[in-house]
């Protein structure tokens, strides 16, 4: 397939662009500059425009384009970028999409399991509704802002992806260096669940969305079986070999993390129904599995 791919330099990005160039995929990438290479079409999200014409031929779009959550303190300006670059420009995305003469088979949108905010210790899949506060809040308009391209007939998948367990880049990838040096311990009192999810098996869920046609809406990307922060914090310093001595309470966090800091706090326990259902077999299922893939 020829498939376009906005946020390829990132994390996942540049992951899913290696994966599908290996099996032979044509891969377009979107970026917000002139074009310096052949694969690559400029979009500017900030402006509403997108050069379709680079984008003929394109079957399925990945869309993976937003600020980092966690890469600076929740001010009132980077809360906005956060919501702009992930509504602005889903919009500007869909809108030139469905415009198109032959519009793409698929859109996979990102989005996150931020969307159900804080579910305690409930397990939680796609059929629960959106939660309360900043996070819900900017994941519910995020999707919303895919709906020209789902009122035009393209199949769209809203991938809400957890934590992905990486050795660099991403939430993960801070983890890594604090933990081989020793300092890693458990965050507050450590009873929050995280929905993790290899990084391999995130890329393979990816393709598995393409590649599904009966798979629209939200669709979330987690482990089966999420864990403790607890649990994680003895797996890292199991898999490292380091010492997990150190904790981090709950208002130095706040002091250090602002806002954000509730959400490190705050337990997600999602699962992947839709994901399970629809035949995905995971390769790293289990906490321990998934940091050994990593490191």
């Amino acid at each position: 397939m020829r498939i376009a791919i906005t946020g390829s330099t990132g994390l996942i990005g540049t992951a899913l662009v290696r994966s599908l160039r290996t099996d032979g995929h044509d891969v377009v990438r979107l970026v917000r500059r002139a074009p310096a290479a052949a694969d690559e079409v400029r979009w500017d999200p900030g402006r509403q425009e997108v050069d379709t014409a680079g984008l003929a031929g394109c079957e399925a779009v990945v869309h993976l384009a937003g600020a980092g959550v966690g890469d600076h303190r929740w001010t009132a300006a980077y809360k906005q970028e956060i919501r702009d670059s992930r509504v602005l420009g889903t919009r500007t995305l869909a809108t030139a999409l469905a415009a198109m003469d032959t519009p793409p088979r698929v859109l996979v949108c990102g989005s996150a399991i931020g969307y159900y905010g804080d579910t305690g210790d409930r397990r939680t899949d796609e059929s629960a509704p959106a939660g309360h506060g900043f996070l819900p809040e900017v994941c519910v308009a995020w999707e919303d802002a895919a709906k020209p391209a789902q009122d035009a007939g393209i199949r769209t998948v809203f991938a809400r992806t957890g934590l992905v367990v990486a050795h660099s880049g991403g939430a993960w990838g801070r983890l890594f260096p604090v933990f081989r040096l020793g300092l890693g311990g458990r965050l507050g009192d450590g009873s929050q669940y995280w929905s993790f999810i290899s990084l391999d098996d995130h890329i393979a869920a990816l393709r598995h969305l393409l590649d599904t046609a009966d798979l629209a809406g939200p669709v979330n990307l987690t482990a089966p079986e999420p864990v403790t922060n607890r649990e994680v914090t003895a797996v890292m310093g199991k898999v490292l070999n380091r010492p997990t001595l150190f904790s981090v309470p709950a208002p130095v966090l706040r002091i250090a993390l602002g806002e954000f800091a509730d959400d490190v706090l705050g337990s997600q326990r999602v699962v992947p129904r839709r994901l399970l259902d629809s035949g995905f077999t995971f390769r790293h299922p289990r906490i321990m599995e998934a940091v050994r893939a990593a490191a």
